[in-house]
């Protein structure tokens, strides 16, 4: 009952046998690996994989995984079953009424035999039994018609006693079949054991380069959804100063509107009054009687406009000049606020423009250009104080400007008479004396060139030689912080990634320059260069 118990458990599901060098997919389910390949060849159009037993599915082939322990276990289980009789398809030569499967083949008479045949047959040497055979020819040596029992081993031949004592191979060097099948056996497996172990590696790469590859996938969608969301904000951010504009606009309108609406109508009420005042006038113009219109009291309707009245004229005028052109100041404002937001926006990360060297940190045997881009060793030395934060012994000089977070870059661009120098970053709590160089402590990492134009990383003195040949004189240096990834590339066609430090950075980082012997000059950049993975 154990042992079916056992047996179940041994059986790959696609053959039901017991495991021939099985193998594991991802799901954790175990086959034959000749029989999963197989299942495995007939999805290859479809390009879509799946497990045959519980049908998960893969979007590339899966890898398999030997299972030693598996593949041991079956094999012991194997040895400890009885012999079954193996059904080869061919049959004893002398039952004649009907067909009985062969167990041997006697080579002498080249027939086959089955249980019953093989107990009365001869018992003499030159009757060799094998395992049941339908080609028995070929095994005698077509020369002497007799049975290949010896190896040649300098002809590599299998051959009859004959040959051997009297024919071409005499006095070589010959095995008995069984000896030399073995030794042949043995070099086979210790071949087949370097082929699994070759395949193994194999496998194990295929599965490293799937990791990494599943990675770059999930970094890149990670970087998508960051652009999305932020074109999400800003089109958010764009829509509320659009509809704030526009309300603003529209709340300037109605009070101007409501404004001369009202001007308008106290202006229309005094034209009335002038109308009337007009038409009295007129009126006493036109009379014949001098007495009437004498009699006429000269009250303030008859004055002389340009003598009295000014002051409501003047009033009036002024309240046309109260109501001003529309006010801008908000638009002005959000139009600030709208180039705030889109100079604010770093998808890429910055651009070197930026990168200006500090004087106050440069040793004093570098010269600094005017426009702090380029640093110049030379052998006057500087009248600058010193100070704590200057360089003492090794020409170095730190960048102004530091990164405590993103995604940046800066290129570089060194005279080729340089024969020893150095690029590369470093923490603003790095010695300044003794220990400064940078790269030969845990506080720098830099890129640098020396003898025979050779090339190097360096961090903490442990020193990476590249095998590069580099002919370029231009160098980008890559930092991305959050990633704790500092990436040296050559500035050639295409661009070349030489070297890649990763770690946990745990103070801001400053650009760095060793000049010794020639220039070190910081270039432009384009702000829009992303990265290379």
């Amino acid at each position: 009952m154990a042992s079916t118990i056992l047996r179940d458990e041994l059986v790959c599901s696609i053959c039901l046998n017991i495991y021939t060098d099985p193998v594991t997919l991802r799901c954790g389910h175990n086959f034959c690996r000749v029989c999963i390949d197989q299942f495995l060849n007939t999805q290859d159009q479809s390009g879509v994989y799946s497990c045959p037993e519980c049908r998960a599915k893969f979007q590339k082939r899966p890898a398999l995984m030997r299972n030693i322990t598996l593949h041991n276990v079956a094999e012991r289980f194997k040895s400890t079953q009885p012999q079954q009789v193996e059904v080869t398809g061919i049959y004893c030569t002398y039952c004649i009424h009907s067909p009985v499967p062969a167990v041997k083949s006697c080579l002498h008479c080249e027939a086959s035999l089955c249980d019953d045949h093989l107990k009365v047959h001869s018992k003499e040497e030159e009757h060799v039994l094998t395992d049941p055979s339908t080609s028995m020819v070929d095994r005698k040596c077509s020369v002497h018609k007799k049975v290949l029992e010896y190896y040649c081993t300098e002809d590599a031949a299998c051959i009859c006693v004959s040959c051997s004592l009297a024919g071409e191979h005499r006095g070589h060097q010959v095995e008995m079949l069984d000896e030399a099948s073995e030794k042949k056996k043995k070099k086979l497996r210790n071949v087949l054991q370097k082929l699994i172990t070759k395949r193994e590696k194999t496998e194990e790469r295929v599965q490293s380069l799937e990791e990494r590859r599943r990675k770059a996938q999930e970094k890149s969608s990670g970087e998508a959804e960051r652009v999305t969301a932020l074109f999400i904000d800003m089109r958010r951010r764009l829509d509320d100063l659009e509809k704030k504009v526009l309300s603003e606009i529209s709340r300037q309108e109605k009070e101007e509107s409501l404004s001369l609406s009202a001007l308008i109508h106290q202006l229309e009420i005094k034209k009335d009054e002038l109308s009337r005042k007009m038409r009295h006038i007129e009126e006493l113009c036109n009379m014949t009687d001098p007495l009437t219109v004498l009699q006429e009291p000269d009250t303030g309707d008859l004055c002389d406009p340009e003598e009295g009245g000014g002051d409501e004229d003047t009033r009036g005028h002024d309240k046309t000049h109260d109501v001003d052109d529309l006010d801008v100041t908000v638009i002005s404002d959000t139009f600030r606020t709208l180039c705030d937001i889109i100079s604010g926006i770093r998808i890429y990360g910055e651009g070197p423009a930026d990168i200006l060297l500090d004087v106050n940190t440069a040793q004093n045997n570098l010269l600094i250009s005017d426009d702090l881009k380029t640093a110049t060793w030379t052998n006057i030395t500087q009248n600058r104080p010193e100070t704590a934060e200057r360089f003492q012994k090794h020409p170095q000089v730190m960048s102004r400007r530091r990164f405590t977070s993103g995604r940046h870059y800066w290129d570089v661009e060194i005279n080729r008479s340089v024969w020893w120098r150095r690029v590369g970053m470093c923490y603003p709590s790095i010695d300044r004396r003794d220990q400064s160089l940078i790269g030969n402590n845990n506080k720098s990492w830099s890129l640098w060139r020396y003898y025979n134009n050779k090339y190097s990383v360096i961090h903490d003195r442990k020193d990476i030689e590249l095998p590069h040949n580099i002919s370029s004189n231009r160098f980008r240096i890559c930092l991305d912080y959050g990633a704790g990834q500092l990436s040296f590339y050559e500035l050639c066609d295409p661009i070349r990634h030489l070297h890649t430090f990763t770690t946990t950075f745990t103070e801001p980082l400053h650009a760095a320059l060793w000049v010794e012997g020639g220039s070190i000059k910081i270039l432009g950049g384009d702000r829009n260069w992303e990265k290379p993975s």
